[in-house]
């Protein structure tokens, strides 16, 4: 049997209708800003990330900074590289999952996908706190106010996703725009120093530069490399998010990974050139960031400029887990290692089921941390470099099966760089485990493990429904329709009437307790019964116990038995003209619907009659 469904407008056939969605997805330029956030606010603490780790060997330590930042631009590079071929093999989205569960296996996927997810959550709750932080060292009479600030941040980001990722990424454009400028402002600017021309911020905050270590060994650069790779967060974003693009999706995707790659690693670069320029030193209380504005601007008007474009994009970076996340809960779901729930999209092609779980988590987070970053940044970007892993190690197994033109050089970027992020993942992970990483090491297996029982759920659900085979032709069976009542009214009136539309026999049953009150309810319920003389019988079901449901589901579960009958408890409610007067209402229906639910396996019909 073949069903047509006819709509207004319909486009005639052959030309094919336009895809209204296509208006609510991105293109290279909007999705850059929706969905690289977080790798451009990560230069206001990546370079610093470096710094701080080779003060450690004083002024002969802080020297290896910018060979050190080439290094992490050249990961970069491979990154960016590699995932431009992702995007390419896997248009559906979900990176290193995607790319795991092809040519690595489900197990190594989950692993992928659960190190993600992990990333994308702490992304959230760093980016919103940090950029709080970034405010109140602006404002320090706020600082008491941080985390109720965060959970406020947090709802204006979850809100404007919720209206849609194209409205999302229209009103990130012009802080981007903004950040962006300024940065590259200061990076020229600061090339055509000699010195600095200020240096107001610094004075009188105590350095962390160490003065009595001379010797920079190989752990300390692998260290200072590990760190500033927190820089290289928000790279996957967009080859998680390829669905989200507008069409041609591939080419766009591609594009804006090739301008995130280009302006991060301009801005990584120029930073790290200004630091060793101007012999900065790290201070306590004072960011890197605000040191070279202040050296390059001076202390005025484009100094704040950075200042509060930074600490905005830090604040709005958690964009980048807003966009990818609900992709790659809906590959999950589509794969059943997610409820299914996570891969329905609301108007304007919103997963809006992911876009809230991944706020409510992020509060839980913020809460954790009372809306302190440093709390938090232990436990970031040790699943992004899992992830980064798992990407290259399958893209080279892709190139190896595909074997098409130039794959021995293909895979041996990708091979390069995967062992790059292996090494920053292992270094990241022992370097920061007691500072609390060990949380995200017990995390990430607890995750695939709940993978795993989700997945055997709907496989277990699968085999009952019979999915994927032919089921029997249907057939009709005798139907029985129930209707509780408890007195006369229009309601029972109506309700009859629905029931003898629906079966073949209809009975309305009424539950008599032995109290005297009732049994007197009962026989004026039977007298009214026979003068109205509806058609249907009236069953009397005796309770010794003040029970409502009890009685209905064992009188279901009696018919039932009958050979080839099928039942259905037809169950009458009044809906209230108002909303309040809900709390009016008995609930006996509610409760008769639970009953029968729970002990049977009847079907529930609950009948709503509107009191207009």
């Amino acid at each position: 049997m073949s069903v047509l469904t006819v709509q207004p407008g319909a486009t005639p056939a052959g030309e094919g209708p336009p895809d209204a969605g296509e208006r609510h997805r991105l293109t290279a330029v909007t999705g850059l800003a929706a969905l690289s956030l977080d790798a451009m606010a990560s230069v206001a603490y990546g370079p610093e990330a470096i710094v701080l780790v080779l003060a450690a060997a004083g002024a002969h330590g802080l020297g290896f900074t910018l060979p050190v930042t080439l290094a992490i631009a050249g990961l970069l590079a491979v990154l960016v590289a590699s995932y431009r071929q992702v995007i390419t093999a896997f248009p559906d989205g979900g990176g290193s999952y995607a790319v795991a569960m092809v040519h690595l296996g489900a197990r190594t996927s989950l692993v992928a996908a659960a190190s993600l997810v992990l990333d994308y959550v702490l992304n959230v709750a760093v980016a919103v706190t940090a950029g709080v932080a970034a405010l109140t060292s602006a404002f320090p009479a706020l600082y008491g106010d941080r985390l109720v600030l965060c959970l406020v941040v947090l709802a204006l980001i979850t809100a404007v996703n919720l209206r849609g990722i194209v409205e999302s990424a229209k009103a990130f454009i012009v802080p981007t725009v903004v950040f962006v400028g300024s940065i590259l402002v200061l990076i020229v600017v600061g090339l055509f120093r000699s010195a600095p021309v200020s240096t107001a911020t610094a004075d009188g905050h105590a350095s962390v530069l160490a003065h009595n270590a001379t010797t920079v060994g190989a752990l300390l650069l692998l260290k200072a490399f590990a760190s500033g790779c927190s820089a290289l967060t928000g790279v996957e974003a967009l080859a998680n998010a390829v669905p989200s693009f507008r069409i041609p999706r591939v080419k766009r995707a591609q594009r804006a990974e090739v301008a995130l790659g280009a302006v991060l690693g301009v801005m990584l670069i120029g930073l790290s050139v200004l630091i060793s320029r101007f012999h900065l030193q790290p201070v306590e209380g004072v960011t890197v960031l605000a040191q070279l504005a202040d050296a390059s601007f001076g202390h005025n008007w484009a100094f704040y400029v950075v200042q509060f474009a930074t600490m905005i994009l830090l604040a709005l970076s958690a964009n980048t887990s807003f966009g990818g996340l609900p992709v790659l809960l809906k590959l999950l779901a589509r794969d059943n290692y997610l409820p299914h729930v996570f891969a329905l999209k609301a108007d304007r092609q919103v997963h809006r089921h992911g876009v809230l779980a991944l706020a409510v988590v992020s509060a839980a987070l913020l809460v954790f941390s009372g809306g302190d970053t440093n709390t938090l940044v232990p436990l970031f970007a040790i699943g992004v470099f899992v992830g980064f892993t798992i990407a290259q190690v399958g893209m080279v197994r892709h190139w190896r099966l595909e074997r098409g033109r130039g794959w021995r050089g293909k895979a041996l970027l990708n091979g390069f760089g995967g062992l790059l992020a292996g090494v920053s993942a292992v270094v990241v992970t022992a370097t920061k485990f007691e500072e609390g990483a060990w949380l995200v090491v017990v995390a990430l297996p607890l995750l695939v493990a709940a993978f795993v029982v989700v997945h055997r759920a709907y496989a277990r659900i699968g085999e009952r429904l019979g999915l994927g085979r032919a089921p029997e032709p249907p057939h009709r069976d005798r139907s029985l329709v129930i209707v509780p009542v408890s007195s006369l009214s229009r309601l029972t009136s109506e309700a009859l009437t629905a029931a003898v539309s629906l079966g073949d026999e209809v009975r309305a049953v009424t539950v008599c307790h032995p109290d005297p009150e009732d049994r007197a309810q009962l026989h004026a319920l039977e007298r009214a019964w026979a003068e109205w003389d509806p058609g249907v019988p009236l069953v009397r079901l005796t309770s010794e116990r003040r029970s409502l449901g009890r009685p209905i589901a064992a009188y279901v579960r009696e018919v039932a038995a009958e050979p080839a009958t099928r039942v259905t408890v037809l169950i009458p409610e009044a809906e209230p003209e108002r909303l309040w007067q809900r709390l009016l209402q008995n609930q006996r229906g509610a409760v008769v619907a639970h009953a029968v639910r729970r002990e049977t396996d009847a079907v529930i019909c609950r009948l709503r009659f509107r009191l207009l």
